[in-house]
């Protein structure tokens, strides 16, 4: 009898005290961004960081581990302990394209847990100010008179710039120079410098480069126009139905991550997104928040991994 009431005991006080779920986060988390500062992925990564970090009463910073198309980035975080105190920020390439590039990697972008996707921002095709064209059209009539020496810029060998680019060039039966950067940042500052001619990049990090007038919109890769960008038209408007690409930005943990710790990072993230200054930050910079659960996240980029993987096999893309 006495063993029972201890035992009874026992349950009843650590059933008072705090679960792991309810303490977490005790320290500072950090979120890694596998691509340059300067870019929409660091930004609006930031932007919900901060929020997150005034949620939790505890620092959230964020790293930027750029390098071979997010892998290596996303290879630190693959490999942190799964304790909910490292987690990854990361547009499509290390979550849904890298591994169908690459002949090996080392991590498996598929077994991250998917947290939620923070926005969704449309691709837009962009040009230096003086290019020699001012549409979509004029733009394959000027690659079609000059074979190879329209030079486009992206954010890296398999990021989603690249791949926009490819499939736009086997539509149209084009051919473009490839000139890949560390991110979006610098491809940017190229192209607004002259060095490069066009940039097939989302339109969150272009925008503020098109409204400076130090480059010009040729059409949205979207079913939709931009509201941040009204005047300009879709690639169906300008004659290229099949050309939609858009970019995510998803926050994910490493594999062994809690579920708990997932679903409470999961629901202060969307609330962040829907808070009033967030929203129009994240609008200002033509994305759109969102806030999925965790199992919508899992699915979204499941569907993004095939339509890649397609637009990959279909323009036969390979990495030197």
């Amino acid at each position: 009898m006495m063993v029972l009431l201890r035992l009874l005991l026992a349950a009843l006080l650590f059933a008072g005290l705090p679960s792991h779920a309810e303490a977490w986060p005790e320290r500072g988390v950090r979120v890694i961004v596998p691509f340059p500062p300067g870019g929409s992925n660091d930004t609006l990564c930031r932007i919900v960081a901060d929020k997150l970090s005034t949620e939790w009463k505890q620092p959230v910073i964020v790293e930027n581990k750029p390098g071979a198309g997010g892998n290596i980035g996303a290879e630190i975080a693959f490999n942190a302990p799964g304790d909910g105190y490292t987690l990854l920020c990361a547009p499509p390439p290390p979550l849904a394209i890298n591994h169908n590039l690459y002949k090996s990697l080392p991590f498996d972008g598929t077994k991250f847990a998917a947290i939620t996707v923070l926005a969704l921002v449309p691709n837009v095709i962009t040009a230096r100010k003086d290019f020699p064209a001012d549409s979509a059209r004029e733009l394959v009539a000027y690659a079609k008179a000059n074979p190879g020496k329209v030079t486009y810029a992206s954010q890296g060998n398999g990021s989603t710039s690249h791949l926009t680019a490819e499939m736009f060039s086997t539509m149209t039966g084009i051919k473009l120079v490839h000139v890949p950067y560390k991110g979006e940042g610098p491809a940017l500052i190229d192209l607004t410098a002259g060095r490069v001619d066009i940039f097939f990049g989302n339109i969150a990090a272009a925008l503020r480069f098109q409204k400076a007038g130090q480059a010009k919109f040729f059409g949205v890769t979207n079913l939709t126009r931009s509201p941040v960008a009204p005047d300009v038209p879709t690639a169906a408007e300008a004659g290229y139905p099949d050309l939609v690409s858009v970019t995510w930005f998803a926050l994910v943990a490493p594999p062994a991550t809690p579920g708990s710790v997932i679903q409470k990072v999961n629901a202060d993230a969307a609330s962040a997104l829907k808070l009033p200054d967030v929203r129009t930050k994240f609008l200002d910079q033509g994305a759109e928040p969102q806030g999925q659960s965790p199992e919508a996240t899992a699915a979204f980029i499941k569907d993004e991994e095939i339509r890649w993987r397609t637009v990959i096999k279909t323009a036969n893309v390979t990495l030197q």
